[in-house]
């Protein structure tokens, strides 16, 4: 009896052994940077009720970890988005330039329908600086966009083969459901609000009946070699009317840039080098 017994407690310890060095595989970092080009539109009532267009650039980086203890249901995300416009009115006679930053943070949860499909739903937390300058007006050149929003995020991720080369496809977007931004009445001038200290009003809530926006992402990873390209279509939409201002951004980025996944090791992790669990592929 005590030798069965014995047996018992040995292979308890071997199965949460085995156990343990599943679980406690570190979880790696996937990161990609991305360079784009392509289309935008503008129009700011504040500047001029005429749409804009022209070319710009943008750089965006995006992070994904799986987050411990959350038994690989629950992954953390991160997004630094910088993009620079040069557009002009419909004659070609006025024109403008154009800047945001935005940074995005936020979790998702994570289900599988079948294999080698994720599902990912989650919210994030998104600010936002900006500004669209017309360098022919005198008066009131420069519209500043400074917001703060709560996003409702979901993505699919798919990877499969062709003949044994892996292709892993990505299609996200992302909604802000509610937040605060820099709101100054139409007509208002800079110098009022900051030179005069006339601050009243300055910052409004927004929700969808005042703000609608959202930002669609379809890319593909492509191992090539011994590391990944990533190939990308990214569409932004923006747009407020509040206090007599309206506001329609517009932009059509084609994208392309390398993905790396990599360990941060450090303390008991540095041992762990045998394996990782991935939150992307």
């Amino acid at each position: 009896m005590e030798k069965v017994y014995l047996l018992i407690c040995c292979l308890c310890l071997a199965l949460t052994l085995d156990a343990q060095t599943e679980t406690d595989r570190p979880y790696s970092i996937n990161e990609g940077t991305m360079i784009g080009i392509g289309r935008y539109h503008l129009r700011n009532t504040y500047l001029s009720p005429v749409t804009y267009s022209g070319t710009g650039i943008r750089i965006v980086n995006e992070r994904m970890k799986m987050v411990a203890s959350s038994d690989s249901r629950i992954s953390s995300f991160q997004v630094i988005d910088i993009d620079f416009s040069s557009v002009s009115n419909p004659a070609g006679s006025v024109g403008a330039l154009a800047g945001f930053v935005d940074y995005t943070y936020g979790y998702h949860y994570r289900f599988e329908p079948f294999s080698g499909f994720k599902l990912l739903t989650g919210g994030s937390v998104k600010g936002m600086f900006g500004f669209v300058y017309n360098t022919q007006t005198a008066n009131n050149p420069i519209a500043t966009h400074i917001d703060l929003d709560l996003n409702a995020s979901v993505m699919g991720i798919y990877t499969f083969k062709i003949k044994n080369y892996p292709l892993t496809w990505r299609l996200q977007s992302d909604i802000p459901l509610t937040g605060a931004l820099f709101t100054p009445a139409f007509g208002q001038s800079y110098y009022e609000i900051f030179g005069l200290g006339n601050t009243s009003g300055i910052v409004g809530f927004s929700s969808l009946h005042n703000k609608f926006a959202m930002r669609n992402y379809v890319s593909v990873d492509l191992p090539v070699w011994k590391f990944s390209v990533r190939l990308g279509y990214l569409n932004n939409l923006y747009t407020t009317d509040i206090k007599q201002i309206q506001t329609r951004y517009v932009s059509h980025n084609l994208m392309i840039g390398l993905v790396k996944e990599f360990i941060s090791f450090s303390g008991k992790n540095m041992n762990k080098q045998n394996g990782y669990q991935s939150a992307y592929y």
